[in-house]
């Protein structure tokens, strides 16, 4: 019972700042500012959603565009190379795993420098494909170490038996494992978009014009410009918090079974 109790404690003081988030996008902004806090919208207004549509609407498309880009970017390179990594005989191999996992302990503002000369360089400032780039290069390396986990414990029979009909290593890969391996190309895919959505120094570091901004950046400004304007600010965070968490309801237990199933001992 104790138990129970302290559970529930814990997720409600988690829950908390979302339930107050939703609560305060649908108050109006003189409800936000008395001393006496309101805890039910009863005289509810939407007009913070009005507004946060009709100036965040194209920052969500842009975000969504970005992230679905490096979604697909990161799994066309993790997925091959977390199979030859995992089933095939690489030279190097665990050195190669070494470095990914080095990759993702630099710093995010030293490489968010490089990428703003590189990007200019390139012509790529203020366009999603340099986002979708640069995104993928947090994305890759936990994709494969993920993809990896998993395929390790595909028995070497079934690739074995694949060679045996004539398939080869790409047909084998598409035909025999991806589909065995779909809870954790799933995980893969969930955690990529998670990262790219939710991403801010990248997006900050390499869009200069609002129009061409994530919903992160989006938000951002957005605050500077509406600082009284707090429903509507809320409302935003909002709108901006529904695809992820739908995203994470449908994909819950498929992820849950990707990260459980690949924790064997290499």
């Amino acid at each position: 019972m104790r138990r129970t109790v302290a559970g529930v404690t814990l997720i409600a003081i988690m829950l908390f700042p979302l339930y107050w988030m939703l609560n305060a996008s649908l108050l109006p902004s003189t409800e936000l500012v008395r001393p006496t806090p309101t805890w039910l919208p009863v005289h509810g207004t939407f007009d913070g959603y009005r507004n946060a549509l009709s100036s965040q609407g194209g920052h969500l498309l842009t975000s969504l565009y970005i992230a679905l880009g490096t979604v697909a970017v990161t799994l066309l390179v993790a997925v091959p190379a977390a199979y030859g990594l995992a089933q095939l005989d690489v030279p190097g191999r665990r050195t190669l795993l070494f470095a990914l996992l080095v990759a993702q302990m630099i710093p995010g503002i030293v490489m968010a420098n490089a990428f703003y000369v590189a990007a200019n360089r390139l012509y790529l400032l203020n366009s999603p494909l340099g986002l979708i780039l640069a995104d993928s290069t947090l994305c890759v390396p936990f994709a494969v170490l993920i993809l990896h986990a998993f395929m390790r414990t595909v028995p070497p029979e079934i690739r074995e038996a694949a060679a045996l009909d004539g398939a080869s290593h790409l047909r084998t890969l598409v035909a025999v494992i991806l589909p065995v391996s779909r809870n954790a190309v799933i995980t893969a895919a969930l955690f990529s978009f998670l990262f790219t959505w939710a991403d801010f120094l990248f997006a900050v570091t390499l869009t200069t014009r609002d129009e061409f901004a994530p919903i992160t950046v989006g938000i951002y400004r957005f605050i500077g410009a509406h600082l009284s304007d707090w429903n509507s600010v809320m409302a935003t965070g909002v709108i901006a918090s529904v695809p992820v968490a739908v995203l994470l309801v449908v994909a819950q237990r498929y992820v849950a079974a990707g990260i459980t199933s690949g924790s064997v001992k290499d």
